[in-house]
């Protein structure tokens, strides 16, 4: 995976923590850890966050699917370009505040057994329970975590789009635990003011995308397919000539 994917990812997770922090911290901070037993405290916190991740893993490499396919059929730079668009108009859909999820409604209703099981496993104290907690977290319903999805499309394969699903799940891990260990950090009104950062966030990502898929040559962010292309034709010249040399 390249570095553009790479900070992709952890820069769309840690954007996201801020995000994440109003709409799933409260159904972290509902799980009733305390810090009595601190060892304790700490395991079932992380249980819970890889859950999370683990989810945010697993739909990365189901999308990779489609990903590699593109990759395959060599349409992997209209791809990135394609996911960078809808990154963008993603974004636009974001201003304002709330999440662009919020506006589609069939998807508040989709999961709402997800969030009755939910209930159930948070009223639980087991390890096990937090785990599974944090799994089902994973599913509901998310415009940072679309965004994301939509974002690892581009990454190329399966075990890429995984990564980057991974790596994503990571960057929004210090906001997540924080607010299991120190409670609500931050207030409405100021969880208000970064929700209108992050599109704008969204929309410098979706750029990146899209500079990575017209491969201008910028190194690391937008870097050419030329020299590779030169190499091949060379190596394809020069075995030619070594053919015909030897008739």
């Amino acid at each position: 995976m390249d570095s553009t994917l790479i900070i992709s990812a952890i820069g769309l997770g840690f954007a996201s923590g801020f995000h994440c922090v109003g709409m799933c911290g409260p159904i972290a901070l509902s799980m009733g850890l305390t810090k009595k037993q601190q060892t304790n405290f700490y395991l079932q916190n992380l249980t819970y966050q890889f859950g999370r991740i683990f989810t945010y893993t697993m739909l990365g490499g189901l999308l990779g699917i489609i990903g590699e396919g593109f990759e395959m059929a060599g349409f992997q730079r209209i791809l990135s370009i394609a996911v960078g668009i809808l990154l963008i108009v993603m974004a636009l859909f974001s201003f304002g505040g709330k999440d662009f999820s919020a506006k589609i409604p069939f998807i508040n209703q989709a999961l709402l057994q997800v969030k009755l099981k939910l209930g159930l496993f948070i009223r639980k104290a087991d390890y096990r329970s937090r785990f599974f907690t944090g799994l089902l977290n994973g599913l509901l319903p998310c415009g940072m975590v679309y965004m994301a999805l939509t974002a690892s499309l581009a990454a190329g394969g399966i075990a890429q789009s995984a990564a980057f699903m991974g790596l994503f799940g990571l960057g929004t891990l210090p906001f997540m635990f924080a607010i299991v260990l120190m409670g609500n950090l931050m207030n409405q009104a100021f969880r208000s003011k970064v929700m209108r950062i992050i599109p704008i966030v969204m929309i410098v990502l979706g750029g990146l995308f899209i500079l990575r898929g017209m491969e201008i040559g910028i190194p690391y962010v937008s870097p050419s397919a030329e020299g590779m292309g030169i190499s091949k034709d060379s190596e394809s010249c020069h075995s030619m000539g070594t053919s015909s040399h030897k008739h």
